[in-house]
């Protein structure tokens, strides 16, 4: 008699297949959202853009959210309430130092 597979068995395979995933998906959103920081341009890495939702009250999920892999449509769905920004940007923006221009805001909220 055969012996059933257990999650234990493939747990490496299943972690690396979810990471290379996600991976890819960062790396959709990056482009769909057109590949470089609004404000500075900066495009080197895809592991240094966040994608900064514009008017927080219309946020349905964060989208690297304790590592929630979502669908690529929901995930467009979502990344449409938002700018990509590098992280140093994105952290300016938070801190105040920054603001989001006119027309960038007219572009996502309507």
């Amino acid at each position: 008699m055969s012996e059933k597979r257990t999650y234990a068995d493939r747990a490496e395979y299943i972690k690396k297949a979810v990471s290379a995933r996600r991976k890819r998906l960062r790396e959709m959103v990056v482009e769909y959202k057109g590949g470089q920081c609004v404000f500075c341009g900066y495009s080197r890495y895809v592991g240094a853009f966040d994608l900064h939702h514009v008017d927080g009250s219309q946020k349905a999920f964060g989208l690297s959210e304790r590592g929630v892999t979502r669908s690529w449509e929901r995930i467009k769905k979502e990344a449409d309430k938002c700018v990509l920004v590098c992280a140093n940007c994105h952290r300016e923006l938070h801190g105040g130092i920054k603001q989001l221009p006119r027309e960038i805001l007219g572009r996502i909220t309507r």
